[in-house]
């Protein structure tokens, strides 16, 4: 089974029940605290790549700091980017990346079958 990267938010219910569930089935996995070591702009936009959305999908809008900034007004990719930088916990989580392919896991549920198509 190849190695699979966990992006967690140990905040997160949802977060820690995929890591659960990894971790429960012995699962080979990293885990990735985003908050506690935030990507870079590159490894973002590779992300973003591997789970073939944009930054506009990856965006959580219903956290305070979304509203505070006015994101919701922002158009251009490349800032709403700057943004999610600056304050990584409007990313999405938990996210599973398997190999050159990521996966936003909610419900957590999800995990089992992405895990059987590799």
């Amino acid at each position: 089974m190849q190695k699979l990267e966990l992006w967690h938010n140990i905040s997160c219910s949802k977060s820690n029940s995929a890591k659960d569930f990894l971790d429960q089935n012995s699962f080979n996995i990293s885990i990735r605290d985003y908050l506690a070591n935030p990507p870079s702009k590159s490894e973002l936009e590779e992300l973003l790549k591997k789970l073939n959305i944009s930054i506009f999908d990856l965006v959580r809008t219903g956290e305070d700091i979304y509203k505070e900034l006015k994101l919701q007004n922002i158009k251009e990719q490349n800032k709403l980017i700057d943004a999610v930088l600056e304050n990584p916990i409007l990313i999405q989580r938990p996210i599973l990346v398997v190999e050159n392919k990521a996966f936003i896991v909610r419900p957590p549920l999800k995990i089992e079958d992405i895990i059987n198509k590799f």
